[in-house]
């Protein structure tokens, strides 16, 4: 009778132990490698509690995403608003769901150049990287100082574009003048000596933009995986937001393996912090600009409150309180 018990025990146990193993759902996350993404990769870490498991795949730039959502690749994804933006344009079937960090941008100038104003632009030549929010943040500046810019010669600003990991060498090398570069490549730029902070490029109708995690419309409609992502992502960045020393050792120590210091970080987080909210309002307007200085050559603009979705991220919060 006892061998009896004891076999009908471990024999519940070994189908709890399959059960929990099945009920672990995955879900395929796209990230980009920045100080202010931080909050999302920190979600494979609290996903066994939601019975999710995370996979994390790191890409080179928001808009390089797009594909892998239309193979199938991906069901989630962080990105600049405006990426996302380009993406539904051209068709990638991708829900803005919730933000996650807002500004992340500083426009700076070569050390040695004296230069103290956009306006002292003309006839440099400025890097960016193409197709993110740096690069709409450093049009509206241009615009708003009445420079023009082409990557070709003869316009008052010559744009030079380049990966982020490429500008602070080209900077230093003085292969740029200036550049408009993200977080925490930017602090690390002013921390290191290689240039100066001319501005954080906010003071636009775009104001500070607003990065985005979006769910592929399929993952969307899977309810019961999608509300529990998002239970997840809520746990996750008000845990870095109420906690920043557990987001710092994070951050410098599993994202970038120790490559950036605590200054490199908090001035990162500065200057981008860690947030929830998106809106329709934000989404159009960045759409808007978008159309207005051709970045992302939008063919189809899509209208923000077609495929802007809170209603996730309000009922998470609502839970999280």
């Amino acid at each position: 009778m006892k061998y009896l018990v004891r076999h009908l025990a471990v024999a519940a146990m070994a189908v709890l132990a399959s059960s929990s193993a099945h009920a672990a759902d995955k879900v395929r996350l796209a990230n980009l490698k920045f100080a202010h993404y931080g909050a999302i990769s920190y979600m494979k870490e609290l996903a066994p509690k939601y019975g999710l498991e995370i996979e994390e795949r790191f890409f080179a730039k928001g808009i390089d995403i797009l594909p892998a959502v239309i193979a199938g690749e991906v069901d989630i994804a962080a990105s600049a608003v405006d990426a996302a933006i380009a993406g539904r344009a051209q068709g990638v079937p991708i829900y803005a769901v919730a933000g996650f960090a807002k500004g992340g941008a500083r426009i700076i100038a070569g050390s040695k150049l004296g230069i103290t104003s956009i306006a002292q632009f003309k006839g440099k030549k400025v890097g960016v990287a193409r197709g993110g929010a740096q690069e709409l943040l450093l049009l509206a500046e241009l615009d708003k100082a009445g420079l023009t810019w082409s990557d070709k010669p003869g316009k008052d600003v010559q744009l030079v574009y380049m990966a982020f990991a490429d500008l602070n060498l080209a900077l230093m090398t003085g292969q740029i003048d200036a550049m408009c570069q993200s977080e925490p490549q930017a602090s690390q730029a002013l921390n290191k000596g290689v240039g100066v902070e001319i501005m954080k490029p906010y003071d636009t109708p775009l104001g500070m933009p607003v990065r985005s995690l979006v769910f592929s419309e399929d993952f969307y409609k899977k309810r019961d995986v999608a509300e529990r992502t998002m239970r997840l992502f809520v746990e996750a960045t008000k845990t870095f937001i109420e906690h920043p020393d557990v987001a710092e050792d994070y951050v410098i120590n599993d994202m970038f393996k120790k490559r950036i210091t605590d200054q490199d970080f908090k001035d990162a987080i500065g200057n981008s912090p860690y947030s929830y909210d998106i809106t329709p309002e934000h989404v159009q307007t960045t759409t808007d600009l978008m159309l207005k200085y051709g970045v992302g050559k939008l063919q189809n603009p899509p209208k923000a409150t077609e495929w802007v979705k809170t209603d996730l991220l309000e009922e998470a919060l609502k839970a999280g309180q």
